[in-house]
């Protein structure tokens, strides 16, 4: 049995994203995202014009005259969600959660997929791969997919991008394109990204919360780390604390943008404080950008 806040929760995100998906992604979803290339589709007379390495020679033997393939785009394409769960992901001061957040995009992904026709699969990762849902069509798996963001309940705290990282090369046997949605709070994952790009289309998508930024001044205060359950006394109110956290934590988001430039990757940063459809928009409106389209 669901609990009712949850489905409370899921059909307000399912109500928003679908709309979203319609009216402003739609179109562009399905020029940027390409499927895996031609398949064929029948046999006509060739007329001038037509690209000669496309001559059916056998077909033209039989008929004692020029006939040519005729190949349409493979759309179908496969779109796979990799989502950080580890404790972390709980983590949200203002208008949602990075797990909330998680959902909300990874919802808007999914009903652009399907609009198109596409399949959509899930892995639910901490340090231990939680979850994999197969890719297949449809609202009905769409809607599953989401509650299992929404709804799952992690047996570990930790966060292990290697492993999902890894998981996707292993499950997805066609090229892909894998949205890997996370905070990105993790070590040791950059090789197996770039041999998971090197494969699909991996697009990392940055949860931000603004107290990944900066510290309040609240005194002195105990903080808990999500994933390790250990405790920190911490003296807020000193300004050298505060920039010292604030220049740690852009140090690691600068590691981590440089890391997908060199790999050449598309991405969206999106805020817990903000929202989550404008990052998306415009990622999708720069690939398009980009290829002309």
């Amino acid at each position: 049995m669901i609990p009712r806040e949850l489905l409370r929760q899921l059909r307000s995100i399912e109500i928003h994203t679908r709309r979203l998906a319609d009216e402003q992604l739609a179109g562009t979803y399905h020029s940027v995202f390409k499927g895996q290339g031609l398949s064929f589709r029948e046999v006509r007379a060739y007329v001038p014009g037509d690209d000669v390495r496309f001559i059916d020679w056998n077909v033209s033997a039989r008929m004692d005259a020029p006939f040519v393939k005729v190949f349409v785009e493979e759309r179908e394409m496969t779109v796979m969600l990799v989502v950080d769960l580890s404790a972390s992901e709980q983590w949200g001061t203002v208008r949602a959660s990075k797990a909330r957040v998680a959902a909300e995009v990874g919802a808007l992904c999914a009903f652009s997929a399907i609009k198109n026709n596409d399949n959509v699969g899930l892995v639910l990762a901490t340090e231990v791969i939680e979850k994999l849902v197969p890719p297949k069509k449809g609202e009905k798996h769409v809607m599953r997919v989401i509650r299992e963001i929404m709804g799952f309940e992690p047996q570990y705290t930790g966060t292990n991008l290697r492993l999902a990282l890894q998981t996707l090369v292993r499950v997805a046997k066609r090229q892909s394109v894998a949205f890997l949605i996370s905070d990105f709070f993790a070590d040791g994952f950059e090789r197996a990204l770039a041999l998971a790009a090197a494969k699909h289309d991996v697009i990392p998508v940055m949860l931000v919360d603004p107290r990944d930024e900066e510290l309040p001044d609240v005194g002195v205060a105990s903080f808990e780390d999500l994933e390790t359950g250990e405790d920190i006394l911490v003296d807020t109110s000193d300004p050298r604390v505060r920039k010292h956290y604030a220049e740690s934590m852009k140090a690691i988001r600068d590691q981590r943008e440089k890391l997908f430039r060199k790999l050449a990757l598309d991405r969206a940063v999106v805020r817990t404080d903000q929202s989550f459809i404008k990052p998306i928009r415009d990622l999708f409106a720069k690939r398009a950008r980009r290829l002309g389209r």
